[in-house]
């Protein structure tokens, strides 16, 4: 199956840490990480890499599954991102 997903617009939430010296973006729906010596140029490496990613799937002909398991959804034209309830910092002890 073929997507519509020529000249659309596909968001994704990006996550900045940092890792030593090194800004780390990481892309949980695709499960995707890039790298920059700043967190401006590791947020433009992802985008980067999601846009390769993305255009190689489409390539083998399987963007549509790999879109449908990251949880994204195709409404008609356009494909919907999955809907992040919330986002929590979560603390547990480490065993003794």
């Amino acid at each position: 199956m073929t997507t519509q997903a020529h000249n659309e617009a596909l968001s994704f939430t990006v996550h900045v840490f940092k890792e030593g010296d090194v800004f780390v973006a990481y892309v949980p729906e695709l499960d995707l990480s890039s790298c920059g010596d700043t967190a401006p140029s590791a947020r433009s490496n992802i985008q980067e890499a999601v846009s390769l990613f993305l255009k190689t799937s489409e390539e083998r002909g399987t963007l549509t599954e790999v879109l449908e398991e990251a949880g994204y959804r195709h409404e008609g034209r356009h494909w919907r991102s999955p809907e992040h309830i919330s986002l929590d910092r979560v603390r547990v002890s480490l065993p003794a």
